[in-house]
């Protein structure tokens, strides 16, 4: 199928070749149809399987001649769990609107930065992609206005509703029309999640897209087997030896972030870290600069995670283990898609090999290991003679 026979106008699909899309993936071969005919949506997809797309198209398409919302009211709600996910819908939005035949102010607010600076830029905003506690800061101060919503979409609803969400989501909800269309996006289906399918959607279409096991295929996984010490000195020689010009690290706290990341400039790597305890935009900039290739290394906790979206990224090194191994899986997941290959390595401690087993079960996929002896004699340097 092509994006041509999803009844999309000419010119998205201009900006769509533009943008490399060569043809429509799974959830959007579904879920364009039928937001463009104005049916409430339950998807189910993982993380990287096109789903943003596949609700920005049609929303755009719908949104053409509508009357542009005026001063402080806005046509599309899109609610979303983190501040990097919120600026990534956000210009997905921005760039096909460009497009667009009509205005489509598009803007994303969230905390962390002053609420002022967004208050500012609220007026004459059609599609509004917000976090729940900003968007009711600026409810209360009367700088924006949700009565006109025409269109609510949660993005990552697991996630929101497993950060503790629900008491802001159900405020909003309060402060919305009745009669609106909704579309709803969530990893898993959940107990949380059908508690909200049953009050929030009307007759929905349901798609589940479900996550293919050549998915992680295309990943070529390996393991170390190493001592705490071994890390650094694996780290250093793994990003030298296979020429990693681009490579996500993940660490376990905020603490071990920053280490890696200051004990890679230390040795000359060029490397940065993004965690919750950075200022936003300090962190934007950081992964501004890694998405373009002017930063060769950044170091992310889990939290942060899912604002990284970079489609052709190569490497992928867990640097300590994650608890779930789910978000093992959406760590390495990072990298090998497109059906692009990857290489994702993963440092195990001895005490650490038993989650190892058990990741390695969940995800149904046996990854060799380089034994410790083997990894000594990578970070030891040769002998002078």
């Amino acid at each position: 199928m092509s994006f041509s026979s999803l009844e999309l106008p000419k010119y998205l699909l201009k900006a769509l070749e533009a943008e490399n899309y060569a043809k429509p993936y799974p959830i959007q071969e579904m879920a364009i149809p039928a937001v463009l005919a104005k049916k409430d949506i339950l998807g189910i997809a993982q993380t990287g399987s096109g789903k943003t797309a596949s609700y920005v198209l049609p929303i755009l398409v719908n949104l053409d001649g509508i009357e542009t919302p005026s001063d402080l009211h806005v046509s599309t709600l899109v609610l979303v769990p983190t501040r990097e996910l919120a600026i990534q819908v956000a210009d997905v939005f921005t760039k096909f609107a460009d497009v667009m035949p009509y205005r489509c102010k598009t803007m994303a607010i969230y905390g962390g930065v002053a609420a002022d600076s967004q208050m500012y830029g609220l007026r004459d905003v059609s599609i509004l992609v917000a976090t729940p506690g900003r968007l009711l800061d600026l409810v209360e101060s009367n700088s924006v206005e949700l009565s006109a919503v025409s269109t609510l979409v949660l993005d990552e609803a697991d996630k929101m509703l497993n950060l503790g969400f629900k008491e802001e989501m159900d405020e909003i909800l309060s402060l919305l029309p009745e009669k609106r269309q909704n579309l709803l996006f969530s990893a898993t289906l959940s107990p949380h999640i059908e508690n909200v399918r049953n009050v929030l959607l009307n007759d929905p279409l349901v798609i589940k897209i479900e996550e293919k096991e050549d998915d992680i295929q295309l990943i070529n996984q390996t393991a170390y087997s190493v001592e705490d010490e071994q890390k650094g000195p694996l780290l250093r020689y793994l990003i030298r030896e296979k020429r990693m010009d681009q490579v996500l690290i993940f660490t376990s706290t905020v603490h071990s972030a920053n280490m890696v990341a200051q004990k890679l400039n230390q040795n000359h790597i060029d490397a940065d870290a993004i965690h919750g305890k950075r200022t936003q935009k300090d962190r934007m900039a950081a992964l501004r600069d890694f998405k373009k290739g002017r930063l060769r290394v950044l170091v992310a906790t889990d939290l942060l995670s899912r604002g990284i979206d970079i489609q052709f990224l190569p490497f992928v090194i867990n640097y300590e283990l994650p608890r779930s191994p789910k978000d093992f899986v959406h760590r390495i997941g990072r990298t090998g898609r497109a059906e692009n290959p990857g290489e994702a390595l993963s440092f195990i401690s001895e005490d650490a090999e038993h989650h190892f087993k058990v990741i390695q079960k969940k995800m149904k996929k046996f990854v060799d290991m380089i034994d410790n002896e083997e990894v000594s004699k990578l970070i030891t340097p040769p002998s002078k003679k």
